[in-house]
Order: structure tokens, then sequence, then C-alpha cells
């Protein structure tokens, strides 16, 4: 059974830096296109970040691309989620979610084969 955890949240200032990690446990992690996608209260999950299994294709959504780097070690079995010039929009729970292919991950959550429990992220002023 393949499980996430996230790691690494927390309260931090508009315009600081905050690093999210997730591991994967019970399965072949290089089988995998990892996503980060975030829910602000009220709103739909929306995609964050993805990263092919490789780890040498990248994609980002428009609102954090020039902020935001997803990276992954498959010796480790962990993706991240570095963030900086946090903006308190940014303020979320943050999920990683697993992808079963060898493509680009997608964007949309329902491509999605498994999910972690979420981080909160909150972003002062």
């Amino acid at each position: 059974q393949v499980q996430l955890v996230e790691s690494g949240g927390g309260l931090v200032q508009a315009g600081g830096s905050l690093r999210v990690s997730c591991a994967l446990s019970g399965g072949m992690f290089s089988s995998y296109a990892m996503g980060w996608f975030r829910q602000a209260p009220g709103k739909e999950r929306e995609f964050v970040a993805g990263i092919n299994w490789s780890g040498r294709g990248t994609t980002y959504s428009d609102s954090v691309k020039g902020r935001f780097t997803i990276s992954r070690d498959n010796a480790k079995n962990t993706v991240a989620l570095q963030m900086s010039r946090l903006k308190l929009e940014d303020t979320a729970v943050y999920y990683c979610a697993a992808e079963r292919t060898v493509g680009s991950p997608t964007s949309a959550p329902a491509s999605y084969d498994y999910w972690g429990q979420g981080t909160q992220v909150t972003v002062s002023s």
C-alpha cells in the first residue's frame, strides 16, 4: 500500500521561505510522477507544481512560477517543494500526490493515484 507523508509546513512571514517535503513508502518511487497541490479554505484544490519520474521535467502553475522549486530524490523516495518570496495568498494546506506514469505530471487532481494527508502552510503579514 503506497503511503505519502508530508512534513515541513508551518508559519512564515510574507516574503520568507519554507520547504515542505513528502516521503513515499510502499511502492516504487521512480514509477510515479509527483505533484504538489494546495487547498485554501473555501477554494478548490489547485495544482502547484509537478515533476516527472526522473526529475528532469518540471511544471509549475503561473501563480508560483519563479518562486517555488520542486525537486525529488529517487534514492530517498522523497519529493520537496522549496517556497520562496511567499505571499499571503500562498496560505493553504499543501498536499503531495503520486501519479503512476512515465510521462509528464498532469495538473488534474483526478489523475493522481495517491495523496498525502496534507501540511498547513500559513503566511502572515
